[in-house]
């Protein structure tokens, strides 16, 4: 196969299609490599059939949910292909969630079955009692403990997948739903979005187009596997090319280019500041010699003058990806390889899988030119989100009048460009995540030294948001900046955790009593903020 043209057809098949084709056809092919450890079609194939069959005798069936908590392995990527065999819906879960934040996820989603790593067992502990569908916990490692309390069942992931499995009728079509991806609400808690199988690969095919990749170019990632990215672009692209993707463990400045030398990567994957931090680095032997090696790179953002230094230091062809989508919708607009770019903006309308506009505040279609949320809604089935996983209300809200509201401002210009211009909803995106400010509110609040919060974005020298908390100490009270971070360690996500922290005796309100958070943001850091960055402290990023 080769990606010279992918065509407009509907999106009539599934990921798990793909693999058992690959599997049919090229079965000894690498298919995926772990830090050098590769896995052929096949053995993905048998591996998602093992654990298929064991989800089976623990009677998950058709449209069950099933949380998969792994890090970037094999058997992550086997998780999802063998839920999707017998009907089940995976449900990939960031590795660095706890506290409230794995509850609400495992609640909302309703799994009974989680899969989990032998280092997330603690977690799942601490949070079961307020999950009363989970039953059974599956983990993967050596040490499984056994002896604990709580209600669920545990057993090794090696005992689920004992009995082996043989794998049924491929029966699953475009509009069945493959897996939920909880993308962190803006006002909320986190909802999870229901993609279905032709969502999955109609992404795929976009992707392709996007970067003329074909069998032969390998695919490098450092994405987890919870992010829509890795799945539909990474793992999906590589089924549609039959070729092989490299997914490392997590991303590491210090290793990408031993990686892309030791590969021999063509395509790769950023997000966030990544692109940023790598273009910075000092040279290297291992970067000279990739000279030139690297096609395209694929991410945002990537500011004009970021994609110029990856092009004359590195020497890649392609920088950026032209493209703009979130988890609901992606992507609404895009460059097909060989198009020509235009610097600083994101793309033209994809206007084969959507009808993309520009809306003023009244909900009327501005021109060029003219800045206002971008809007699309879908010109045929199975290229977008299916709707909020049991939050029909939420869903009502993001498609009404069958309009999905980014909440995104943006324009186009005269050539059809997209510029994106700012975020409408007070949200934060850090490395590639966004952040609940609400979710971080109600942790927060919860220390019993704390009166009122507020969590907010400051701009990052990255390009990004870094998180800031400002906060009202209890009468009485007294807490170091240092002691309200460490404290954080173990209740909030790493990618989470603030970099700004300060305390004052009030915050900004309005008339009616609510927190001005655009005055807090356009204060940024004030002489009295403690920067974790200028301080002693340590976390663990996972």
């Amino acid at each position: 196969m080769t990606g010279t043209d992918w065509g407009v057809s509907d999106a009539t098949d599934s990921a798990l299609r793909l693999l058992h084709e690959a599997t049919e056809k090229v079965p000894d092919q690498a298919f995926l490599d772990f830090d050098g450890t590769s896995f052929t079609y096949a053995e993905v194939w048998s591996r998602a059939a093992a654990i298929a069959q064991g989800l089976r005798s623990t009677g998950v069936a058709k449209g069950d949910t099933v949380v998969s908590m792994l890090d970037n392995n094999s058997d992550s990527v086997a998780a999802w292909f063998g839920a999707n065999m017998i009907g089940a819906i995976w449900v990939g879960i960031n590795t660095a969630l706890r506290g409230e934040f794995l509850r609400h996820v495992l609640a909302d989603s309703g799994a009974r079955v989680a899969l989990c790593e032998a280092d997330f067992v603690d977690r799942f502990v601490a949070v079961e009692g307020g999950v009363g569908t989970l039953e059974r916990l599956v983990v993967r490692g050596d040490e499984v403990p056994r002896n604990r309390a709580g209600g669920c069942a545990v057993e090794s992931l090696a005992e689920l997948c004992s009995g082996g499995g043989t794998a049924g009728p491929i029966e699953p079509t475009a509009s069945d739903v493959s897996l939920l991806v909880y993308t962190s609400g803006t006002t909320g808690p986190s909802k999870g979005c229901v993609i279905s199988h032709g969502y999955v690969v109609n992404l795929a095919r976009r992707f392709l187009e996007q970067t003329d990749r074909c069998g032969d170019d390998l695919n490098w990632s450092p994405l987890p596997m919870y992010h829509f990215n890795l799945i539909g672009n990474t793992i999906a692209g590589t089924l549609m090319v039959q070729g092989t993707a490299a997914i490392a463990p997590r991303f590491s400045v210090s290793r990408f280019w031993p990686e892309i030398e030791r590969t021999g990567a063509r395509v790769v994957n950023l997000l966030g500041s990544m692109g940023a931090l790598i273009a910075a680095m000092p040279d290297t032997p291992e970067m000279a010699r990739c000279h030139g090696q690297i096609r395209v790179v694929h991410g945002a953002p990537f500011p004009a003058e970021l994609q110029q230094t990856w092009r004359e230091r590195f020497g890649v062809r392609r920088v950026g990806g032209g493209t703009y989508g979130l988890t609901e919708a992606v992507p609404l607009t895009t460059l097909r390889h060989g198009e020509p770019e235009a610097p600083g903006t994101s793309g033209r309308r994809n206007d084969r899988d959507f009808d993309v506009r520009i809306f003023d505040a009244d909900d009327r279609e501005l021109p060029p030119r003219e800045v206002g949320e971008i809007v699309a809604r879908p010109r045929r089935p199975n290229v977008m989100f299916d709707g909020y996983w049991k939050q029909p209300e939420s869903t009502v809200a993001a498609t009404r009048d069958l309009w999905l509201r980014t909440g995104d401002l943006g324009m186009f210009d005269d050539d059809g460009f997209l510029h994106f211009v700012d975020r409408k909803k007070d949200y934060l995106r850090r490395r590639g995540e966004n952040i609940s400010s609400q979710e971080l509110e109600a942790t927060y609040i919860g220390h019993p030294a704390i009166a009122d919060v507020a969590v907010h974005a400051v701009t990052s020298e990255l390009g990004e948001d870094d998180v800031k908390v400002t906060a009202v100490l209890a009468d009485g009270s007294a807490l170091a900046p240092e002691e309200l971070f460490e404290w954080s360690k173990e209740r909030v996500p790493y990618f989470a955790l603030p970099r700004y922290i300060e305390f004052r005796e009030a915050l900004p309100t309005s008339a009616v009593g609510k927190v001005l958070k655009h005055r807090l943001r356009d204060e940024g850091c004030t002489p009295s903020t403690w920067d974790r960055e200028r301080a002693d402290v340590t976390w663990e990023r996972r």
